[in-house]
């Protein structure tokens, strides 16, 4: 991150001892002016990483901002919240 002036998406990997903290602390730790953008550890947080770059990548191109609508429309239709919930 620190060599680029492009954004950076910093996804820390559950494959060390600590199950990713330890990645986590280090990305949230970068100094001034060196920001990274974080997502969740493991696997949840490499696809909430795609849906962030094509997030970004669509501010430039209605295409791409079609294309995530569509995405996250599809991804509503599959979340069941619990009977009662408001």
């Amino acid at each position: 991150a620190g060599i680029t002036t492009l954004p950076v998406i910093g996804v820390p990997l559950t494959g060390t001892p600590l199950q990713g903290v330890d990645a986590l602390l280090s990305i949230v730790q970068m100094p001034p002016g060196i920001p990274v953008a974080t997502v969740a550890v493991g696997e949840m947080g490499a696809r909430n990483a795609g849906h962030l770059a094509a997030r970004i990548l669509a501010l430039g191109d209605p295409a791409i901002a079609e294309s995530v609508e569509r995405v996250r429309a599809a991804m509503r239709g599959r979340v069941r919240l619990p009977e009662g919930f408001i």
